[in-house]
């Protein structure tokens, strides 16, 4: 019979490269299972070797480190670990990262903005059922099934918008793509202003990382 969560001994990797993110989950989760021995890390790099070295049943994972994406370790982790459970837990927008993440071996993805009570919730059934599906989640999936470019926000952008975000993707500057495509430099800054509207995003590095995450240069 299994045992009730809260009396259950179970082994958590918190990755995180903010300590004040790790220290409120480890409190959260000791909070719902007294008995879980939580390691933790600052580093994209050490998660693997953490995963290799201890036996980790639930890995509660940041999206993006300064060191890098963790979207492209997770079928690394799941190589080393197939049992291992993995939330992502992220301050990126859940309606544009959540499946992609999902997609890549994910068991559950948690935005940071969640309250308090939905990321018990997102422990709790993580641990309980091996993953955590919010209505965000939900319902992304709903659209995915009945059309799979649906949830891709790049779909937004007009042919030349996308073509441009591409060269920006590629490290290119104004200058050089205005030179590239023939078209006057304040022409690549108004598109550049509307591609970063359409997205909703304010700057480079998150263009570079949609452009990543939704498509293939």
């Amino acid at each position: 019979m299994e045992l009730p969560i809260e009396n259950r001994e179970i082994t958590f990797l918190l990755a995180d490269d903010h300590g004040i993110v790790r220290q409120g989950m480890a409190l959260t989760i000791n909070e719902i299972i007294p008995n879980a021995k939580i390691y933790q890390t600052s580093s994209l790099q050490q998660i693997v070797e953490e995963i290799q070295a201890k036996d980790i049943e639930i890995a509660i994972i940041d999206a993006h480190f300064p060191g890098g994406n963790s979207l492209h370790i997770l079928p690394q982790i799941k190589s080393v670990n197939p049992n291992i459970k993995i939330l992502i837990f992220s301050g990126l927008e859940e309606d544009l990262y959540a499946l992609k993440y999902i997609n890549a071996g994910a068991n559950g993805y948690l935005s940071k903005l969640s309250e308090e009570e939905e990321v018990k919730k997102a422990i709790q059934s993580i641990v309980q059922q091996g993953e955590y599906l919010s209505a965000v989640v939900q319902n992304l999936l709903v659209q995915f099934a009945n059309d799979p470019n649906a949830i891709n926000p790049l779909s937004l952008l007009t042919k030349r918008e996308l073509q441009i975000a591409e060269l920006y993707a590629e490290g290119y500057g104004n200058l050089e793509i205005a030179n590239h495509l023939d078209i006057k430099q304040n022409t690549v800054s108004t598109i550049k202003k509307n591609i970063f509207e359409k997205l909703k995003i304010e700057n480079l590095v998150e263009l570079i990382d949609l452009i990543k995450t939704h498509h293939k240069i």
